[in-house]
């Protein structure tokens, strides 16, 4: 698997820039910063490109699952075509017959971790043989950690990454609900990975019910950088997010930044980015 770390271009979809101006200044002036390249997709409908474009298993390989999210089902205007963004971007990548959004995965360079949202979203396919499926078509070894059944996207990416191959970042356990701590420490006990706590917090809102403030993992990572989220509202734990990623990335650029009016909608960095290596 290519690892974030490993890629040097970032996408993020055009309407980014006419959704959330503010934002993108604060995004771009990072990147341009650090010397980052980025570009615009086109054709998209909505900015969360990180579920609908494929995954970069290898240098010159791609692979695109099937984007069929359920969640876009009261909302079919929202509903990215991939094959249309891909023809019009130019990518020509294999196909897999496997609905799974690029948010649910989250890589190393030998593993992948996704939530059992999969299985639900294939239900004629065995678990054993879906795991099987993907592990052919990632080239990584799959493992499976339980979804919070109120998240209507069921993503890993919201809970947990990798650090390294033998370590991962994940949200407070303290904090999380007891059937996804036992399933993610079983994860864990059968791959041997090791783990650092990331602390989250769940901000008072009114009628805001897929916000992501809060979630501190949701990072953009791309080669020696990590646009950070921070939140800058009461009850935030920014500082000690800023320490445990510092501590867990010592030898890496960590740039904070403030995308409430992005997070509002129900994800931050990783959800409206597509890193790849050029």
């Amino acid at each position: 698997m290519i690892t974030d770390a490993q890629t040097n271009l970032v996408y993020f979809s055009k309407l980014i820039v006419e959704k959330f101006p503010n934002s993108w200044k604060s995004i771009a002036s990072i990147l341009d910063k650090h010397g980052i390249k980025h570009k615009f997709l086109e054709g998209t409908k909505d900015i969360w490109c990180r579920d609908y474009m494929p995954i970069q298993t290898h240098a010159n390989r791609f692979v695109q699952f099937r984007y069929e999210s359920t969640y876009l089902n009261q909302e079919p205007e929202l509903r990215t075509i991939p094959a249309e963004v891909l023809q019009a971007n130019g990518f020509k990548p294999s196909f897999a017959n496997i609905i799974l959004d690029g948010g649910n995965i989250v890589r190393s360079s030998d593993k992948v971790i996704i939530t059992k949202r999969v299985f639900k979203d294939n239900p004629t396919i065995t678990n054993n043989d879906l795991i099987n499926a993907l592990e052919q078509h990632l080239h990584a070894k799959v493992l499976i950690i339980p979804y919070i059944t109120t998240d209507e996207t069921g993503h890993a990416d919201g809970y947990i990454r990798f650090i390294n191959d033998k370590t991962v970042l994940v949200n407070e356990l303290a904090n999380e609900l007891k059937y996804w701590q036992k399933g993610f420490r079983k994860m864990v006990e059968q791959s041997g990975l090791d783990y650092i706590e990331m602390p989250w917090f769940e901000p008072k809102l009114k009628n805001e019910p897929i916000s992501a403030l809060g979630i501190y993992v949701n990072y953009l990572e791309i080669g020696n950088l990590i646009i950070f989220p921070i939140f800058q509202i009461p009850g935030n734990k920014d500082q000690q997010a800023l320490n445990t990623i510092t501590k867990a990335f010592p030898n890496k650029i960590i740039e904070p930044i403030n995308i409430n009016e992005i997070g509002l909608e129900g994800g931050l960095m990783n959800c409206i980015s597509w890193n790849i290596r050029n």
